[in-house]
C-alpha cells in the first residue's frame, strides 16, 4: 500500500510510560517486564476464555482482566501522552504507517457521512505497549489484541501486535494491518450511527441473542474496512499483493479458526465475530460494493 508520512492531532503515543500515569478508568496493574499472557497457542485460549478475541472491543462493557496481573504498576492512559523520540523509536515505520491509515479512515469517513447529512465526531488512537488504562472500558494488556472503547471513542493499538498477526495467525503484511485499523474504525462508525448503542440495547433485552447480535456488528465492521479499501484502489494506492493480505487478515481471525487454534472443538453457539467465510464474505462485499449501504449485516438472512 502507498502511503506517505503524516502528522495527527488525534493520535495519542504513550508508550514511553513507565508506569505511574494512568487513566481514570480505575487503573490496571501493570505486570513487570510481561508484555503477552502466554504465547503462540496460549495467546489464543487467553482471548477465547475471556471471550476478547482478536478484532473485537466493539462493545466496550470492561476489559479489567487485572486478576492474572501483578499489583503495584498502574497502566498508563490516554490523559498522560508519553511518545517514544522518533531517533530512539524501533516500530517508527510501523507507527508513522499506522497513524497514516488511521488518518486515512478518518478522513474517508469523514467525507463519506457528511455527504449523507450525518455529522461525525472524530475518533482518537492510542498507541500502548504492554497494557493501558481507559476512561471508559476499564484495563486491558495486549493480549486483547487491538479494541475499539466507545465511550472512549478511542481505538486502543498495540503495534507489537503486527508481529503477533505473521507470527501466530499467518496473517503479515501493511495492508492486512491496515485491515485491522479499518476494522476498528468500523467499529467507531457503528458509534456515530448509532448502531452500537442500539445492538447493546436489543442485547439487554434479549439476552440470548447476543452472541448472534455481536457477530452482526463484527461482520459488519469488516464491511466498512472493505469499504474503506476500495477508496483506496480508487486513489490508486493499492499494491500487488494488498487486497489478499486483508482476505488472510479477515480469514485468521475467524471464531472457527481461533477455536481450532485453541485445540477445542467448533462451537458455533459461542461465535462472537463470525467464521472466516463471514468475514471475507464481508469484507469482499464492502470493497466491491463501494457503499456503506451494502453493509447491512443485520438482516434475516446476513450471515
Amino acid at each position: 500500500m502507498k502511503w506517505r508520512r503524516t502528522k495527527s492531532r488525534d493520535v495519542i503515543d504513550v508508550r514511553g510510560a513507565r508506569g505511574g500515569g494512568g487513566g481514570s478508568g480505575g487503573g490496571m496493574a501493570l505486570p513487570g517486564g510481561m508484555g503477552r499472557i502466554g504465547g503462540g497457542a496460549g495467546l489464543i485460549v487467553v482471548l477465547v476464555v475471556v471471550g476478547l478475541q482478536l478484532l473485537g472491543g466493539g462493545g466496550g462493557s470492561g476489559f479489567d482482566i487485572g486478576q492474572v496481573l501483578s499489583p503495584g504498576v498502574q497502566a498508563p492512559g490516554a490523559s498522560n501522552p508519553q511518545p517514544i523520540p522518533p531517533s530512539e523509536d524501533p516500530q517508527r515505520d510501523l507507527k508513522d504507517f499506522s497513524v497514516y491509515v488511521f488518518e486515512d479512515t478518518q478522513d474517508f469517513w469523514r467525507t463519506a457521512l457528511s455527504s449523507e447529512g450525518t455529522g461525525y465526531e472524530g475518533a482518537e488512537l492510542v498507541l500502548y505497549s504492554g497494557a493501558v488504562s481507559t476512561e471508559g472500558c476499564g484495563g486491558a494488556t495486549s493480549a486483547v489484541g487491538p479494541f475499539y472503547c466507545p465511550p472512549d471513542g478511542r481505538v486502543y493499538l498495540d503495534l507489537s501486535f503486527y508481529e503477533d498477526m505473521r507470527r501466530q495467525l499467518g496473517a503479515s503484511g501493511d495492508f492486512a494491518w491496515a485491515y485491522v485499523i479499518a476494522h476498528e474504525m468500523g467499529h467507531h462508525v457503528q458509534r456515530e450511527l448509532g448502531t452500537s448503542d442500539e445492538v447493546h440495547r436489543e442485547e439487554q433485552t434479549d439476552p440470548e441473542e447476543a452472541n448472534e447480535l455481536s457477530v452482526r456488528l463484527e461482520l459488519q465492521a469488516d464491511c466498512y474496512a472493505g469499504f474503506w479499501g476500495s477508496s483506496v484502489f480508487e486513489a490508486g494506492d493499492l499494491e500487488k499483493g494488498d487486497l489478499q493480505e486483508a482476505f488472510t487478515a479477515s480469514e485468521a481471525v475467524g471464531d472457527d479458526r481461533l477455536q481450532k487454534q485453541a485445540g477445542g472443538s467448533v462451537d458455533p453457539d459461542s461465535f462472537t465475530h463470525g467464521t472466516s467465510e463471514q468475514r471475507r464474505r464481508w469484507f469482499t462485499r464492502g470493497y466491491k460494493s463501494a457503499e456503506a449501504g451494502a453493509c447491512d449485516t443485520f438482516t434475516a438472512d446476513a450471515l
